[in-house]
C-alpha cells in the first residue's frame, strides 16, 4: 500500500509545523508549504526528499497557490489529505479604530488562502472519490470578543465554509473536518502585536496554554480514523480556558 500524502499549510511554524513533523513521523508523505523556504528546507533535510516536498508560495497570491499545486510532479499530485493550516491575526484594536491592511490581510490569508488552496486541491479528491479535509479555525470562530472583530469574522467564515464544504462533498467520498483550538502558544500572538515579544509573552503567563503538538496530535488521531469516521468539528481548549475570554490565570 503506497503511502498517504498529506499537503500542510502553513508549515513552517507552529500548529502547521509540529503537523508536518508528526505525519512525517507516522509514515505519510508530506507536501510542506509555506512562505519561508530555509524552514521548509529543514523539514526536507529531516525527513528526506522522498518524504516532504516543499511548495513555497504565500496563500494569498492565487496565481502562486494555482502554480505551485498543478505543478507538483506526478508522484506528488495525489493528495489524499489536506490540512488548510495557513493563517494568522494582525491587530487587537475596536473596529473605528482598526487597520485597514490588518483586516485585508485577515480576510485576504484566513479566507481566500483557505479556499484559493482547497480549488486546487479537490480535482483530485473528487475524481478519486477519497479525501480528507481539515480546516484550522479558532473559538474565535465560536465566539467574538472585544477588539477581535475582523479576526473573529474570518473565523466564523472558516466555520461556515467547513460546515458548507462537508454538505457540498458529502457525496464526493471527501471528507471535511474543522479543529477550534483557544489558547495555543506560538508565535501567533508575536505576530498579531508586529513583533512585540513581550505583549505576547504576556498573553501566555499564568496558566499553562496548548502547545502545537497538542493540536497537531489531535489531527494525526482524526486523519488515521476509519474511512467511515469523520470528527466533524472539535474544540480543543487547555483546561485553565473555559471560553474565548474566559481564562483561570494563576
Amino acid at each position: 500500500m503506497s503511502q498517504k500524502i498529506a499537503l500542510v499549510t502553513g508549515a513552517t511554524s507552529g500548529i502547521g509545523r509540529a503537523t508536518a513533523i508528526i505525519l512525517a513521523q507516522n509514515g505519510f508523505k508530506i507536501i510542506a508549504a509555506g512562505r519561508r523556504r530555509e524552514r521548509l528546507q529543514e523539514l526536507v533535510e529531516t525527513f528526506g526528499a522522498e518524504q516532504v516536498f516543499p511548495l513555497e508560495f504565500d496563500v494569498r497570491d492565487r496565481e502562486a497557490v494555482q502554480k505551485a499545486i498543478t505543478g507538483l510532479p506526478a508522484q506528488w499530485r495525489n493528495i489524499d489529505v489536506l490540512v488548510n493550516n495557513a493563517g494568522n491575526a494582525h491587530g487587537l484594536a475596536p473596529i473605528q479604530s482598526g487597520d485597514v491592511d490588518d483586516w485585508e490581510a485577515m480576510l485576504d490569508i484566513n479566507v481566500k488562502g483557505l479556499l484559493y488552496v482547497t480549488k486546487e486541491v479537490l480535482p483530485v479528491m473528487v475524481e478519486r472519490k477519497t479525501g480528507h479535509i481539515i480546516n484550522i479555525g479558532s473559538i474565535a470562530g465560536k465566539e467574538v470578543y472585544a477588539n477581535g472583530n475582523v479576526y473573529c469574522a474570518s473565523k466564523f467564515a472558516v466555520d461556515a465554509l467547513s460546515k458548507a464544504m462537508r454538505i457540498d462533498l458529502v457525496h464526493e467520498g471527501v471528507k471535511v473536518s474543522e479543529v477550534n483550538p483557544g489558547a495555543v502558544e506560538t508565535e501567533f500572538s508575536e505576530v498579531r502585536f508586529k513583533g512585540d515579544k513581550e505583549r505576547a509573552a504576556n498573553v501566555y503567563k499564568g496558566f499553562e496554554a496548548l502547545t502545537a503538538q497538542d493540536v497537531a496530535e489531535l489531527l494525526l488521531f482524526m486523519i488515521t480514523r476509519p474511512k467511515h469516521v469523520n470528527l466533524a468539528e472539535v474544540t480543543l481548549l487547555p483546561a485553565a480556558q473555559a471560553a474565548a475570554t474566559v481564562i483561570h490565570k494563576q
